[in-house]
């Protein structure tokens, strides 16, 4: 059952990367903020242990890590949502750890900065960026997946 709650929640994860990526790009137009490649030097270093240079723009990796991570987390609101932790509350829970997990990996490589050292308008973004996420993910992923049985009778008590 956990299985099947991890694969829906994927799922709801490329959903909710879909809606973050939308936002971002409308975001973008209004801004001019360039497009960030960190997500696809993260991967690079990952991958090869070598910290690509900041100047490196890798497209592919740049997807594949963006759409690979909301995908991965959202795998983990799956089972959230049939465990009994749902709706609004667990989807804000749920940002703190996207967030989370994306600044442990850019920083753990060497190719992120902390958020602390980031302008205003940046923080701000990636923060709107990954609730939006968060918040879709979790809508979609309480819409699929099913409270587990054990749940749902320990919650009407």
């Amino acid at each position: 059952m956990l299985g099947r709650a991890a694969m829906r929640g994927a799922l709801a994860g490329l959903a909710g990367t879909a809606a973050m990526t939308l936002a971002e790009k409308a975001e973008q137009q209004v801004t001019g903020r360039p497009d960030s490649y960190v997500p696809g030097r993260t991967l690079t270093a990952l991958a090869t242990r070598r910290r690509p240079p900041g100047s490196e723009r890798p497209f592919v990796r740049n997807h594949l890590m963006h759409w690979g991570t909301g995908a991965a987390v959202g795998a983990l609101r799956g089972v959230w949502s049939a465990s009994g932790l749902r709706g609004w509350r667990a989807s804000a829970w749920h940002t703190s750890v996207r967030l989370a997990t994306d600044q442990t990996l850019e920083n753990a490589t060497g190719v992120g900065d902390p958020p602390w050292t980031w302008d205003r308008r940046d923080r701000v973004v990636d923060v709107a960026g990954k609730a939006l996420y968060s918040f879709v993910t979790g809508a979609v992923s309480d819409a699929l997946v099913p409270m587990a049985p054990d749940r749902r009778r320990s919650t009407a008590s």
